[in-house]
């Protein structure tokens, strides 16, 4: 199974059409503001969690995106 982290590493990569590690900048790799909108709005789909635009582009790489999803989850 893998992690959370992981996950959306991987659904990055489906946006950006490369591979993506869990520490990778969003920016670095070619993100912009268009992918990023993308990303966002699948999370929300598929984790019920709604990341604003801010938090998004702040946390810069999957694995702290994902810790924002699981923070969502949890209503922390």
């Amino acid at each position: 199974m893998g992690s959370l982290g992981q996950e959306i590493a991987e659904l990055w990569g489906e946006h950006l059409g490369r591979e993506v590690g869990v520490e990778d900048d969003f920016f670095t790799i070619g993100g912009n503001s268009l992918s990023g909108i993308k990303i966002i709005e699948q999370v929300t789909e598929q984790y019920g969690v709604t990341l604003s635009v801010r938090d998004f582009y702040l946390a810069q790489t999957p694995a702290r995106v994902a810790e924002l999803i699981e923070q969502g989850r949890t209503g922390a």
